[in-house]
């Protein structure tokens, strides 16, 4: 065979393979894989409905990118172009190599905080809940909305304490007002008695000059006397009626002040229970989603809740903070029976007894059961009581949470409180470190501490229920 035509036999063979391959034989250049459709990637499952969903599946995993045959899809036939000229000492041009598969690690674990990306049937007991499918992710929501819940809760004990204030504050102006009123009709009536004695005679000696008095009267020094007496009345008269007309008008003045003060405090109270409303709504939300779990998952997230509170506990007891035996003052003492005598009734929006508390509620009522007055709220407790470090910590002085000073309980003594804990809650002893420590005040801090001492005896199930969080209902 000649040369040329071996040539011509080859350069025909190897077009006929380009064409069927799809494969260019081109500086290692070659067309790449048609992408994978997602669409086709099987459905993403759960391993237990009552367990942490899986991470989303790689769309990647499992597939692979070379050119497969089955039902990988292949690339359209493609007329092949010219081929170069072959020489023989030329070696043929290798193929593209296959991409590598991306293999699945089966050991590999996914983020539980990652949500899945496709739900999983119609199961609502299936689905995360919005911001986060792990249960410290729950629970961190949980315990931000209980705060924003019971920050407006204290907000919202502010105005109405404010209200109660301002309230008293137009009662007593009101009361002033009437009886300046009164003082005026008075000083009026009589001004009018003066007016008609003038007009009838009876004072026409008094209206006359004083020279003309002294000659028509048939004792000059008596009517000296009468006109320097009838003058000071007049004069004390007019001074009244000009006293209690400037009293009128202050009055006046200030029961309008006291009006618009009183309209502004009433929208305060009614914007502080429009944001407690909306946090009331945040809550029913989430309990609604927690209605909706298993009760292996609400297992969960009450022992993680447990481990938290227990490991908070033991780094502030092994801290030393709270070593050493201290007795409580005798109004202490009283507070903390009046406190524990509460325990098992329920949390309460703005409660302040007796059959229900909110925090502050029940340490305003424990302390004036012990007969002290203390502010209302826990933010005016921990701003205007005097403060005490830890160290000093005895019992019934108040322990105050959070940044904002927007919880606060009774201290029980060997690292326990009294407190009402949150919505849904209700009022029961439990660790010190069950919520995030911002310090002390002690609403007697001259009361002398008692030589001896026995704490009052706790009921039975004091210690029930959660410290924070969520408890089924």
């Amino acid at each position: 065979m000649s040369r040329r035509l071996l040539r011509t036999v080859c350069t025909g063979a190897l077009a006929a393979a380009t064409a069927l391959t799809g494969v260019v034989p081109a500086a290692g250049a070659g067309p790449t894989d048609p992408p994978v459709d997602p669409s086709a990637q099987a459905p993403i499952a759960w391993a237990d409905p009552a367990a942490e969903p899986v991470g989303p599946v790689d769309p990647e995993a499992g597939t692979g990118t070379g050119t497969g045959t089955g039902g990988d899809p292949v690339a359209p036939t493609a007329e092949a172009p010219p081929a170069p000229p072959v020489t023989p000492d030329a070696p043929d041009a290798p193929d593209a190599p296959d991409a590598p598969e991306t293999q699945t690690d089966p050991d590999a674990q996914t983020d539980p905080t990652t949500p899945p990306t496709t739900p999983v049937g119609d199961d609502a007991s299936a689905l995360p809940p919005p911001g986060g499918d792990s249960v410290a992710g729950l629970l961190t929501r949980l315990r931000t909305l209980y705060r924003q819940a019971e920050e407006a809760t204290e907000r919202f004990n502010a105005a109405e304490e404010a209200l109660k204030v301002q309230a008293a504050d137009t009662k007593k102006v009101t009361a002033r007002l009437i009886a300046a009123r009164t003082d005026l009709a008075r000083g009026r009536a009589a001004a009018g008695r003066l007016a008609r004695e003038q007009y009838q005679g009876r004072g026409a000696l008094a209206s006359l000059p004083p020279s003309l008095q002294m000659l028509f009267a048939q004792d000059p020094q008596s009517a000296l006397d009468q006109g320097r007496l009838l003058a000071r009345a007049a004069r004390d008269r007019a001074g009244t009626v000009a006293r209690l007309e400037g009293a009128e008008r202050r009055a006046d003045t200030l029961a309008s002040t006291s009006r618009k003060a009183l309209d502004r405090q009433q929208s305060l109270a009614a914007a502080q229970r429009t944001r407690r409303d909306e946090v009331t709504a945040k809550l029913r939300e989430v309990e609604k989603l927690l209605a909706s779990l298993s009760p292996e998952q609400l297992t969960r997230l009450t022992e993680l809740e447990r481990v938290q509170t227990a490991g908070a506990q033991r780094e502030l007891l092994d801290s030393g903070a709270l070593d050493g035996l201290r007795t409580p003052s005798r109004a202490g003492a009283e507070a903390l029976r009046f406190a524990v005598g509460q325990i098992g009734k329920p949390y309460v929006w703005g409660a302040e007894g007796p059959e229900s508390y909110d925090c502050s509620g029940l340490t305003q009522q424990a302390w004036a059961a012990a007969g002290r007055e203390i502010p209302r709220t826990s933010q005016e407790q921990w701003a205007t009581l005097p403060r005490v470090s830890l160290s000093e910590l005895r019992p019934g002085d108040l322990v105050v949470y959070f940044p904002g000073a927007t919880h606060v309980a009774l201290y029980l003594g060997e690292g326990l409180v009294v407190q009402a804990p949150r919505p849904g809650g209700k009022v029961k002893v439990s660790p010190v470190a069950a919520n995030p420590l911002l310090g002390a005040v002690r609403p007697d801090p001259g009361g002398d501490a008692l030589e001896k001492y026995a704490p009052p005896a706790l009921p039975e199930g004091a210690t029930d229920g959660g410290d924070e969080g969520y408890d089924r209902p």
